[in-house]
């Protein structure tokens, strides 16, 4: 049965509210960008179930101003009243007055479970009775000796200690000991959270807000297991922005927070997709997943390529993701697809059309994977109306005429496509090449299917068709049937293209087409049509 149960208000497009079970022992990770509502979103946790959960944030103070106790009883209680009144305010998801008592708060309560261990046993050994105190000592494990475990687990290299007067002191390996005031941010930060989830109450939501502000992965990730594993009589969510974190935690819930709505300041309600553990997704899909938009969009090439930023600026409503290449394209989107867990996720693939046929063409197609009608992405930064875009971007400065900078740029890139010809052609024909072979292979199903097998490739008519089709191009001065079929980054056409329009090098000219896209909603619908179908259905709402 579930001991936290809550009902998420959604925004207008997602009508029902959201239901939220999480039992004690379950940890729940939140994901989401900057300003999607995370925070606010980990605030509503808290004022739903503020009688039974604990607040661990990450704008909290982490520093302390000297080693020993500086609360009573009876300060330390009315300190935790104040507290709770104001966490519930709108005002606490950005802003904690309370920051310098938190810190003392944790370490008072650790001490205390220390003391309160050691009368314990201490009574029983008063009494004489010995067995009683063994068993104690053994059942009512120390709070300090759990932290300096798991600090060690966790690649943190100190142990902590009381000594008199309540104060707590560091040591690494053989050194003396240090106030824990002289701890590294990140050795305090893991301090604390450790302190105020063992001292928690039995059956506590606890709510950690960002633990990796102060944290390695490598430190946190094995804390966080082994604070889950120690507390499995509480309740965990956990908002972070490292998508790593529930990747290493497969048995936690995931809610990826897409946006929210405002009235009057306060946030009326979001939209979350929740993906629930053992969901059948491999690590691959869970990094591709986590952190993004409904809409994907697997790309070929790199964060540096040329596809990234272009592609970034055509449509700002959809994550577009580099995986290297085509078949890690095809890999990563049909692998999303096929999870039906994914229903609310639009996944999709776009790769350069690379000489592939029709028939290879719409079998990708039949999984979500589009190939654009041209060679590769350059045959759209370099098309002749990007060209004239840029040329009329620079003449504004230095007075040129445009016209001729194009034309110029034309001649010469057709002129220097010309001397590559065989090279090119061979390029495209080999891929043709390929899909014949790939077509004719047999599917051997059975013993009797296994015999030799002899295919006769028609090279020579391929390398022939594609000659003809490159001559006709040149004949006509077809330089975007040039640019569109072949490979032309293979060749320094495209360094010459830029020098003629005004640049000296071709980043230069490439950047000046993405601030043109950037700039101009007419270039952008020009260069979106250039994608055909995947262009309209990524701009769809």
């Amino acid at each position: 049965m579930s001991v936290f149960a809550v009902s998420i208000p959604t925004i207008i497009n997602d009508p029902d509210p959201l239901t939220l079970d999480i039992n004690i022992g379950q940890s729940v990770f939140v994901l989401g960008a900057n300003g999607s509502g995370k925070s606010s979103l980990m605030h509503y946790f808290y004022k739903e179930f503020k009688n039974n959960s604990i607040r661990i944030t990450a704008h909290r103070q982490t520093w302390f101003n000297s080693d020993s106790l500086e609360l009573t009883p009876q300060s330390k209680r009315h300190q935790e009243q104040h507290i709770k009144k104001i966490d519930v305010k709108t005002e606490a998801r950005w802003k904690d007055n309370s920051a310098a008592i938190r810190p003392n708060i944790a370490i008072y309560n650790l001490i205390d479970a220390e003391n309160v261990r050691a009368r314990a046993i201490t009574h029983a050994v008063d009494s004489g009775d010995i067995k009683l105190a063994k068993v104690k000592s053994v059942k009512d494990e120390s709070l300090l000796s759990i932290i300096n475990e798991l600090l060690s687990l966790s690649g943190l290299p100190i142990t902590v200690s009381i000594h008199e007067n309540d104060r707590m002191l560091a040591k690494k390996s053989d050194s003396e000991g240090y106030s824990i005031a002289e701890l590294s941010d990140g050795e305090r930060n893991a301090l604390l959270i450790s302190a105020a989830v063992l001292t928690a109450e039995p059956g506590s939501l606890i709510l950690i807000d960002e633990p990796e502000r102060h944290l390695h992965r490598s430190i946190i990730s094995p804390l966080l297991t082994h604070l889950f594993a120690r507390r499995y009589d509480c309740a965990f969510i956990v908002s972070t922005h490292e998508i790593l974190l529930p990747i290493d935690h497969p048995d936690s819930k995931v809610l990826l927070v897409r946006s929210c709505s405002y009235q009057n300041k306060k946030v009326t309600g979001w939209q979350i997709d929740i993906l629930n553990a053992h969901d059948g997704m491999t690590e691959d899909i869970k990094f591709d997943i986590y952190g993004t938009r409904r809409k994907l969009l697997f790309i070929e090439g790199t964060e540096e390529s040329l596809y990234k930023p272009l592609y970034g600026i055509l449509f700002p409503e959809v994550s577009v993701i580099p995986k290297g290449n085509c078949r890690d394209v095809e890999r990563s989107t049909i692998g999303i697809r096929r999870v039906a867990e994914l229903h609310w996720s639009q996944a999709y693939g776009l790769i350069d059309r690379d000489g592939r046929g029709e028939e290879e063409q719409k079998k990708l197609l039949e999984n979500g994977i589009y190939a654009i009608e041209c060679y590769s992405v350059e045959s759209i930064y370099y098309h002749s109306e990007m060209l004239n875009v840029v040329a009329n971007r620079f003449s504004s400065i230095d007075g040129s005429d445009p016209e001729k900078r194009v034309k110029n740029a034309i001649t010469v890139a057709i002129k220097t496509i010309q001397s590559h010809r065989d090279r090119l052609c061979i390029r495209v024909a080999s891929r043709k090449v390929y899909e014949f072979v790939h077509k004719m292979i047999p599917k051997l199903e059975k013993e009797s299917d296994y015999k030799d097998i002899s295919i006769n490739i028609p090279a020579s008519k391929f390398i022939k068709e594609e000659l003809f089709i490159f001559d006709s191009a040149i004949k006509k001065n077809d330089y975007n049937k040039l640019l569109q079929r072949y490979p032309l980054r293979e060749t320094p056409a495209l360094d010459r293209i830029a020098m003629e329009i005004g640049l000296k090098k071709r980043k230069e000219y490439e950047a000046a087409v993405l601030k043109a896209c950037e700039e101009n909603e007419n270039i952008r619908s020009f260069v979106i049509s250039c994608l055909g179908d995947i262009g309209r259905l990524l701009n769809e709402d």
